[in-house]
């Protein structure tokens, strides 16, 4: 019994020493097919799309020829059926147009903490009234990037067909006009084998 115990423990200890996890790092820009959901190179590649589009379409080369236009990028808009992290789409595509060199942006999702800066500083008695930003200096924006990412899923028997599609539009803040628009598609189609692989 005794014996039959300690290779019961052995035979754990063996187990579990030869499930160890090991982690690597990998190339950032490597193709990833994990499975069909919305992944890395899905967002690397709609970014990329999105920008050279925008920055090669006719009336927005001649909009950025002799001034940076101020934008403010809207999140974009998930959806689709499963979570994405637009957040994470938006911040890719600004920061790729915002290194172009072509165009300034205003970033809305923190209007609220520079307000209550402002306040702190004009109004608390606390910052010498000399260096104290003022309120109604800053610039406005004249354009608005926005967009939405879909999804329509498909299954039938061991075949799953995920379609996306990232539509993006610049609207001109003063007339309302689209002055840009364009839409990316990604299809990704799952099969198992028979034995489930």
């Amino acid at each position: 019994m005794k014996n039959l115990k300690l290779i019961f423990v052995l035979a754990a200890v063996i187990g579990l020493s030869a499930c160890q996890s090991k982690v690597e790092y990998g190339d950032a820009t490597e193709v990833e097919t994990v499975n069909e959901n919305f992944g890395s190179t899905d967002l690397q590649d709609i970014a990329a799309k999105m920008v050279d589009s925008m920055m090669t379409f006719p009336p927005v080369v001649v909009m950025t020829q002799t001034n940076r236009p101020i934008i403010f990028v809207d999140k974009i808009k998930n959806k689709t059926s499963e979570h994405i992290d637009t957040e994470s789409v938006t911040d890719t595509i600004s920061n790729k147009l915002l290194r172009s060199g072509k165009f300034r942006f205003i970033d809305m999702t923190k209007v609220d903490t520079v307000r209550k800066q402002l306040d702190y500083q004009n109004n608390a008695g606390m910052v010498d009234p000399t260096t104290a930003i003022k309120f109604g200096r800053q610039i406005g924006a004249q354009y608005m990037l926005y967009g939405n990412l879909s999804s329509i899923v498909k299954q039938d028997g061991s075949t799953k067909d995920v379609y996306y599609k990232m539509t993006m539009r610049l609207m001109d803040l003063e007339t309302g006009l689209i002055e840009w628009s364009d839409e990316k598609e990604i299809r990704k189609v799952k099969s198992k084998s028979f034995l489930g692989l």
